[in-house]
């Protein structure tokens, strides 16, 4: 990851489902967002799955990403059991990249599960 792309939001932006951005909290951490558009227009909040480049064997509710998907850097995982919401304000801009729709259904499956949702 990288601080030099950051730059001013314009006006109007939000981040939208599906992308992964990099969060202002302790350190910039990526996150992949998976509200709807329709909340993330107008909502204050989003909600986001954190992304770590650390891997856990055998927890099945985090969905790998490769290096290069949402334009992360290095293999990833996705913590589909860690939902929460974040401040838009505290979402960076530009977004690293958005998530192949493949990865994004996986995502949603593993949330489903996490969540014991039909």
């Amino acid at each position: 990851m990288t601080t030099a792309r950051r730059s001013l939001k314009p006006v109007g932006w939000y981040p939208r489902r599906g992308e992964v951005c990099l969060l202002h909290l302790d350190k910039q951490r990526p996150a992949v967002v998976i509200s709807t558009d329709a909340l993330n227009t107008y909502s204050l909040d989003i909600c986001v799955l954190p992304i770590s480049s650390v891997e856990r064997k055998g927890f099945s509710l985090r969905v790998k990403l490769l290096a290069g998907e949402g334009g992360l850097h290095r293999e990833s995982w996705v913590k589909c059991d860690q939902p929460t919401t974040v401040e838009k304000s505290l979402v960076l801009y530009p977004p690293l990249g958005k998530l192949p729709l493949n990865s994004m259904e996986q995502v949603e499956a593993a949330v489903k599960r996490a969540l014991e949702l039909p």
